[in-house]
Parts: C-alpha cells; sequence; structure tokens
C-alpha cells in the first residue's frame, strides 16, 4: 500500500528542464535538491548551501551532501531532485548529457552516478543510471559529465526510450555497482554547476556559470510516496 504526497505550487509548463540551464546555487537555497523526500524513518541532514568554497573559490556557493552511513534513513548518500527543474522530455529537447562539479570532502572514495526514474501515480516504471565518475578522498574540484544517451546509460527498470521521453525524478548518488540504492557510507560530497548539455554545446567555465541563464522554476512541485529502500 502506497501513501501519495502531491502538492501543486507551480505550472508543470514551469518546472521542466531546458538546454543550458544550470544549479549554481547561488540564491542561498538547495535548488530542490534534498533528501529522505517522504519524511519517514527519522530526521536526517538534509543538503545545505555552502556560502563559499565552490569552485570559482570565495563566496562561490555549493551544495554540500552527508550520508552518516550505519543503517537506515541518512545511512547513503544520495540527493533527489523530483517533479521539479530537472523533469521534461529530454529526448525532444535534445538533452543528452549533464555536467556538474564534484569534490569529495570525505575521507571515503566515491562513484558518483546520476539516476533517471519516471514515477507516474507509484513506484518508478522506468529507471536508468549512468556509468560512475570515480572521486578519490582528499582531491580537489573536478568538472564532469555524464551521458545520457540510451546506448550509455544501464536500464534499472523499464524501458530507457520511455524514461526519456519523461523524466520526472532526478538523483546523484553514490553505488560502485549499476544499481539503486547504493550501500550505506560516511560521506560529504560537494556539488555545483549542475548543467543541462544538448548537441555540441560545450561545458561552460565553472567561474561564468553563474551568469548563464538557467530558466529554473521559482515555485517547485513536490511529491512523496511510501514504499522501502528510498533514502
Amino acid at each position: 500500500m502506497y501513501r501519495f504526497l502531491i502538492c501543486f505550487v507551480c505550472a508543470m509548463s514551469l518546472c521542466a528542464a531546458t538546454i543550458g540551464q544550470v544549479d549554481h546555487f547561488e540564491d542561498g537555497t538547495t535548488q530542490g535538491w534534498q533528501i529522505n523526500s517522504l519524511g519517514f524513518g527519522g530526521i536526517v541532514t538534509q543538503p545545505a548551501n555552502e556560502s563559499t568554497g565552490g569552485p570559482a573559490g570565495a563566496n562561490d556557493n555549493f551544495l554540500k551532501l552527508n550520508s552518516a552511513g550505519g543503517a537506515g534513513p541518512g545511512s547513503r548518500l544520495v540527493a533527489n531532485n523530483l517533479f521539479a527543474q530537472w523533469s521534461g522530455n529530454y529526448t525532444a529537447l535534445g538533452l543528452t548529457a549533464i555536467a556538474m562539479d564534484l569534490r569529495n570532502l570525505g575521507a571515503t572514495d566515491l562513484s558518483i552516478r546520476l539516476m533517471l526514474e519516471n514515477p507516474l501515480g507509484g513506484p518508478p516504471t522506468d529507471i536508468a543510471v549512468t556509468d560512475a565518475i570515480a572521486l578519490p578522498s582528499g582531491g580537489g574540484w573536478t568538472q564532469v559529465q555524464f551521458d545520457l544517451t540510451p546506448a550509455a546509460l544501464t536500464v534499472v527498470a523499464g524501458d530507457v526510450n520511455a524514461l526519456l521521453a519523461n523524466v520526472t525524478g532526478l538523483r546523484i548518488y553514490h553505488n560502485d555497482t549499476a544499481a539503486f540504492p547504493g550501500p550505506a557510507i560516511t560521506a560529504t560530497l560537494g556539488v555545483d554547476n549542475v548543467t543541462a548539455l544538448g548537441g555540441q554545446q560545450p561545458v561552460p567555465e565553472p567561474a561564468t556559470e553563474m551568469f548563464v541563464a538557467g530558466g529554473l522554476a521559482a515555485g517547485l512541485v513536490r511529491r512523496a510516496w511510501m514504499r522501502p529502500r528510498r533514502a
């Protein structure tokens, strides 16, 4: 049995991905990135907006993710963005990759992936994950790019073409293997300049990305469902 919580706070036409949009976190918020969206199982440390120390240095905001290891909510390194600016028809948009700056701020090596999903009235029916990006502990900021073309994705459930035509959830998470969820781990990850790419569009330089028009919605649609194994 599932319990649904759907909060319509903006029109769906406003909450959709666009080529060139950037989550740069300069507004002091997490721009819709969160964990434990279901709100059950205990208190967890939510992603935080750090006001300095991003790829551009002093006064460059970034998103910081934490996981506590052990068991239960907050034990895995994961953040999600559901029914908001990363939703949309990636195929029609020509959205073929997502770039971002990452930094492993913890003491454990990480393997970072993206997971795409399209829950419609219940648990996701179509799920796929990207190849992993290795982030050794103690490293600096690294600009990475995740390939979202069908051939580059590993299908976890359903059909990859149906998924790319209707993405409603995007997750950043750690896992050495192409599966979800990832293992429990004590970790800290910095994330900045999450950028939607298409065609031959180059990745913006970190120092100038804050000036790129992101096309981000002022409101966000929030939805949660009750089911096991969601961090």
